[in-house]
Parts: C-alpha cells; sequence; structure tokens
C-alpha cells in the first residue's frame, strides 16, 4: 500500500471514527439535534455541511501562504461565509422546500466550530490535496451522523424513512418513503429536542462501547503474541 493510500485511509479512519465532529469532538450539535427529525432533513444539512467543509480547506489550504497569522481566524471567517452564501443561494434555487425547512439552521454553518477548526488546525498546515481529504472524511463523518440520527427518530417518531425525500431529490423522490410500521401512531418525544439528546447520547454511548471492545481485543492479542514461546533455532 501506498503512502498516499494510507494517509487517506487514516484521514477517512479520523473523519469517520476515531475523531468524528459529532461523536467525539462533540462540534455542530446545534444544526445536529435541532434538523435530524427526519432522514431526509439530516441528509441535506449533512451534504450542504460536507460541501462547505472540502471548498472552505481547499480555498485555505490554497491561500494558507498569504494569510497572516494576526487575521486568519477572521479570513476563515469570510471565506466559510462566502462558501455557505454560495450553497445556500443554489438551494434555495433548486431545493426550495429544503431550504425552507433548514431555515436559520443553514446560514448556520458559518459559525459550526467543526469548520472553523478543521481550517485552522488542518487546511492551514497542509498541502491542498491533503485538506481536500480531510474536508470530505470530516464532513462524511458530520453527514454519517445526520443520517444516523436522523433515521432513528423519524423511525421512532413516525414510522418511516426518508419522508419527504422529493424536497431534496425533486419530484421523482415521492414515492421514496419507506413506511415501516403501518398505521403508526407516532412517538411525540422522538422528533423533539429531548429525544434529540436522548439519541445522540446512545450513539455516543455505543462508539465508547464499541472502542472499548476494540481496545480490549487488541489488548488481548498482544499479550498473546507477547506470551508465544520462542522457537530454539540452535
Amino acid at each position: 500500500m501506498s503512502m498516499l493510500e494510507q494517509g487517506f485511509i487514516s484521514l477517512l479512519k479520523d473523519g469517520l471514527w476515531r475523531n468524528n465532529q459529532a461523536l467525539v469532538a462533540l462540534l455542530g450539535l446545534c444544526p445536529l439535534l435541532a434538523v435530524t427529525s427526519t432522514a431526509t432533513n439530516g441528509l441535506g444539512l449533512g451534504l450542504a455541511t460536507m460541501a462547505t467543509l472540502i471548498i472552505t480547506n481547499l480555498i485555505v489550504s490554497a491561500s494558507r501562504h498569504w494569510l497572516r497569522s494576526e487575521i486568519r481566524i477572521p479570513m476563515f471567517v469570510l471565506i466559510i461565509a462566502c462558501v455557505v452564501t454560495v450553497i445556500e443561494l443554489l438551494m434555495n434555487a433548486h431545493l426550495y422546500q429544503l431550504y425552507l425547512t433548514l431555515g436559520i439552521f443553514l446560514p448556520l454553518i458559518v459559525t459550526n466550530c467543526a469548520i472553523i477548526g478543521r481550517a485552522e488546525a488542518f487546511a492551514s498546515k497542509h498541502p491542498i490535496r491533503e485538506a481536500v481529504i480531510d474536508g470530505f472524511s470530516m464532513g462524511l463523518g458530520f453527514l454519517s451522523v445526520l443520517v444516523v440520527l436522523g433515521c432513528m427518530r423519524e423511525l421512532i417518531g413516525y414510522g418511516t424513512l426518508f419522508r419527504g425525500a422529493d424536497s431534496l431529490f425533486g419530484p421523482v423522490a415521492a414515492g421514496l418513503t419507506v413506511t415501516i410500521f403501518d398505521d403508526y401512531q407516532g412517538f411525540l418525544l422522538a422528533i423533539l429536542p429531548p429525544g434529540a439528546f436522548v439519541s445522540l447520547a446512545l450513539l455516543i454511548a455505543l462508539k465508547n462501547k464499541l472502542d472499548i471492545m476494540k481496545r480490549n481485543s487488541d489488548t488481548q492479542t498482544a499479550l498473546v503474541v507477547k506470551e508465544e514461546p520462542v522457537a530454539d533455532v540452535r
């Protein structure tokens, strides 16, 4: 495996699992908890956030040699604001129903600490290729949590999956909604803010449990390898 492939895999693991901005860094929780009442809303905001991360990292990395240290944070915010404004205008023009659903949380991507944090911690210190990969992996990790959380809350709250998919994919996706429970009365708590906190807590607990199990397994494997007798070749 080449060094490039190893670096890509390492960045991808960081974004999806080891340093997931929603489950580990706990950044961007305001939109994460607010818009994930359905999987479609989570997917829409996740795609917008991922696009913002990729484009912002690219611009910051490309201009890192010209940005003075005294003004780098204001410049990062300005770059992010410009990118988010373009994405917001595009969604307003082509995905109007989703634009209305996401509401204030779409322009609030500008204040997402995960985006500013990646621009400062990674993109401003690495070449364009690595910065774009980092933006993609971090965005994909955040998108995954949004979609999983949206699926959990929608399934418990409405008994469906991808409710209102036509707001994201157009009229052709009107039949994509999957009804899991027929004649389901719904569970209101799941789609209210307390349900978002409970669902996120369950995801974080699951991740921590899996991490502990993996560490224990690695430790046991290392002990077994260490205790294996060395063959006498004399």
